[in-house]
């Protein structure tokens, strides 16, 4: 997994279940995909050791550590336990 891109959260997320991942206005939030198919407003990526989707438009870009970009199938998804 190839780290993206790092930037910081516009507003407060939570998402509707554990396979997004949530978190407040301001906070650190690290991109490891971008979502390709039906759900192209989706990335995923992490806040602490939180792993998860989340909208891409509450997401202000201030870090590229990448200029290749990981499109993941939406139609490969996290399970919820």
């Amino acid at each position: 997994t190839v780290l993206m891109c790092r930037g910081k959260a516009v507003q407060d997320f939570k998402g509707p279940d554990c396979r997004f991942v949530n978190f407040k206005k301001g906070e650190a939030v690290y991109v490891y995909y971008k979502l390709i198919g039906k759900s192209t407003e989706l990335w995923a990526g992490s806040v602490g050791s939180d792993f998860g989707y989340f909208p891409k438009d509450l997401l202000e870009i201030n870090h590229n550590y990448s200029n290749e970009e990981l499109e993941l199938p939406t139609d490969v998804s996290l399970t919820c336990y």
